[in-house]
């Protein structure tokens, strides 16, 4: 009788095979989930950016402060798109706004150029031939339209303004590829004593946050520009030295506006130590003149009495004078020049310190504190009106009730030496106020009353 075929090799065969096909099968629904899985995820991703870009949040501010008081702010994502993007023809403006026309002349880029201090010396760096770049988020803490005044000003003298946030990194580190700054004058903030006690967190997002993303992109740039910022005098607090010196305690602040630029201060001290940056703080003084700041007491005193409207006068609350060291511009436009001529160049490079860098601060003041019932006399004199005053007691804002400056060390340093007393800066003053917002004086409309009679 034949013997039956061997079939347990088949079936061994059929077996492997089988196995093999489970386990391919196995492999492909485990890619397949990978792969939509990924797919998934890179749609919720888009979404998410689409969203973002076109929907963005309702109020970015707390709901406490009144819509009056928020600051208008550009989404940072959309600014970097718009600003960083800007092409071929948008680097050709940087580039040549930021390019020296003297020799040896310097690269600025002035952060808070649309704003009073800013744009006094973005255009003063240009007329004496260094390359200016500015950068404005054109904010509406105050009227913007006395902003975009400014900005065209300046775009006049061939001084480009980029409209963006220093708390966009992306924007900031797309102009230091275009261009190797020298320098960095770093005007911008957010302002104002009282208006802190309103909105706390745009002083934290600009005074703080918006200095270290300057400051982290400073670092990191090759070479590394000297760095020259706005302190404020109001470090001082509650200080009660006299007149203030830059050797006098600075750690008992009145105002979070204070505190913050305090905080400046010692973040500069620290981006110095760790990565070679020369930075150099000035401590400003009641600054006033020509296309000053609306939130100004001399600013909007002139407004309220050529309305006709009463004027708050403050007393402290032993009953003295408050008293202020008005600074006329000109005379700050030249300690901030004179600060950038002597800042030594930083010592780091990409990120890493190389030597010891400079690191200053300075007061840029009048050294002749006035009344500021004095002021409102001056005032009243200019505009050949009786002011309305109403005495009140100083209220607890933050406010101080004296300043004074000692500038010996800028003096020293630089040759400070302020040189417009109040009743001629004021002058100045009133005289662009009623030319810009085209006001006809008094004295004008009594004089052409008397001819026409």
């Amino acid at each position: 009788m034949p013997t039956p075929p061997d079939t347990s090799k088949t079936l061994k065969l059929e077996r492997y095979n089988n196995y093999l096909r489970k386990i391919h099968s196995t492999k492909l629904i485990t890619a397949s989930s990978k792969l939509l899985f990924r797919a998934t995820l890179l749609i919720a991703l888009i979404l998410i950016l689409f969203f973002t870009i076109n929907y963005p949040p309702l109020s970015d501010t707390p709901h406490h402060v009144p819509p009056h008081h928020r600051l208008h702010h550009h989404s940072l994502l959309s600014t970097s798109l718009f600003s960083a993007g800007g092409g071929a023809a948008w680097e050709k403006q940087v580039r040549l706004s930021s390019t020296p026309r003297r020799t040896n002349g310097f690269s600025v880029l002035v952060t808070g150029a649309a704003g009073f201090v800013g744009s006094h010396c973005s255009l003063a760096l240009k007329k004496r031939g260094d390359g200016v770049l500015g950068l404005d988020n054109f904010n509406n803490y105050y009227d913007p339209s006395l902003k975009r005044a400014r900005q065209n000003l300046l775009s006049k003298h061939q001084v480009f303004i980029v409209e963006g946030d220093l708390n966009d990194g992306p924007l900031l580190s797309k102009l230091f590829d275009v261009v190797p700054f020298t320098h960095v004058l770093h005007l911008a903030a957010q302002a104002g004593v009282r208006y802190a006690m309103q909105n706390p967190q745009s002083y934290i997002s600009s005074n703080i946050a918006g200095f270290v993303n300057l400051l982290e992109v400073a670092k990191a740039a090759n070479p590394q520009p000297s760095i020259v910022w706005a302190s404020s005098s109001s470090v001082y607090g509650l200080n009660t030295e006299n007149p203030f010196s830059e050797r006098d305690r600075t750690d008992q602040p009145a105002s979070l506006y204070a505190a913050t630029k305090k905080a400046g201060e010692e973040i500069a001290h620290t981006y110095n130590h760790i990565y070679g940056l020369s930075l150099t703080g000035l401590r400003f003084f009641t600054v006033y003149g020509p296309w000053g700041r609306p939130d100004m007491a001399y600013f909007f005193f002139t407004k309220d009495i050529l309305q006709g409207k009463s004027i708050d006068i403050y007393k402290t609350h032993d009953q003295k004078e408050v008293a202020r060291d008005f600074t006329y511009i000109d005379d700050v436009v030249k300690g901030c020049l004179g600060a950038l001529d002597t800042a030594e160049k930083s010592t780091g490079s990409g990120g890493k310190k190389k030597g010891a860098a400079q690191l200053r601060v300075y007061n840029l003041g009048n050294t002749s504190p006035v009344p500021v019932g004095r002021l409102v006399s001056i005032l009243e004199g200019l505009l050949s009106t009786k002011a309305k005053k109403h005495v009140i007691t100083m209220p607890r804002n933050g406010d101080v009730p004296f300043t004074h400056a000692n500038v010996t060390l800028a003096f020293k340093d630089f040759g400070y030496k302020p040189t417009t007393d109040l009743s001629t800066g004021l002058r100045k003053f009133v005289k662009w106020y009623i030319s810009y917002y085209g006001i006809q004086s008094k004295t004008r409309k009594e004089s052409q009353a008397t001819g026409e009679s």
